[in-house]
Parts: C-alpha cells; sequence; structure tokens
C-alpha cells in the first residue's frame, strides 16, 4: 500500500522541472530543493540577499502546508562555494528557530544557472492547519 501524496504548490508559484515544490505525505512536508530566485526570477548578486530569497521561497511552501519554519526536522544545504559557510549561516539563523533542525551542508560543483546555494527541507506536519 503507498502512502496518500498530497503537492504542495504556493499561489503564483512555478517549477523549473517536473516536480512539486512540495509534497505533503504521512505527516510529513518534503520540500524540493529550493533557489534564491526573488519575485521577478532574478537570483540577486548579493549572497545573503540570495540566502534571504531562496529561504522565502521555503516559507511560501510551509505556509502552504500549514506549518512554519520551527516545524522542519532536517535541511539540506548545498553551496557551490564553502567559503560562503558563515555569511550563509548569519541568515540561517534568523530564520530557523531554536531548536534548530539537523542539518547537512555539502559544498558541490554547480547549481541551476548562477545559483549559489540550494536548499531542501523536511519539516513535520502532523499539526498542520487544514486549509
Amino acid at each position: 500500500m503507498f502512502a496518500e501524496k498530497k503537492a504542495v504548490l504556493p499561489l503564483g508559484a512555478s517549477t523549473a522541472g517536473p516536480y512539486s515544490p512540495g509534497i505533503l505525505s504521512n505527516g510529513t512536508l518534503y520540500v524540493a530543493g529550493q533557489i534564491g530566485r526573488d519575485a521577478k526570477g532574478n537570483i540577486p548578486d548579493n549572497f545573503e540577499e540570495e540566502v534571504k530569497a531562496c529561504l522565502d521561497n521555503i516559507d511560501r511552501i510551509l505556509k502552504e502546508a500549514g506549518v512554519t519554519p520551527a516545524s522542519a526536522v532536517a535541511v539540506q544545504v548545498y553551496l557551490t562555494d564553502m567559503d560562503l559557510f558563515d555569511r550563509m549561516n548569519k541568515v540561517y539563523m534568523t530564520y530557523f528557530p531554536e531548536p534548530r533542525p539537523a542539518r547537512t551542508t555539502v559544498g558541490v560543483a554547480k547549481l541551476v544557472g548562477k545559483s549559489r546555494i540550494e536548499i531542501t527541507v523536511t519539516a513535520d506536519a502532523t499539526g498542520a492547519k487544514k486549509k
């Protein structure tokens, strides 16, 4: 028997490929890798703004599923330059409250376009507010 799955797509969101921004299954929300595109589809030149845009994109998916960043239990961060780690961390810490989710940060050779960061999130959605 397969678990019931529900796609989570915030109003006005679009994907750059054949995937759902989020999948809600058995009380868990899986947020697909998000990059730092702003509302106009541009990636900011300033790295901290790129990280903020990335987290804002994640926040829209979390909210659409009825949860908040406090519900996140695991995060994966992909950086094209590990020298950006401390700068990423400063923005990241303003977004996820204590206790912060478990996290893995990995240096990668390349991401989509000129992206320097991509983040995926797994969140507990058992207490999600039903829409």
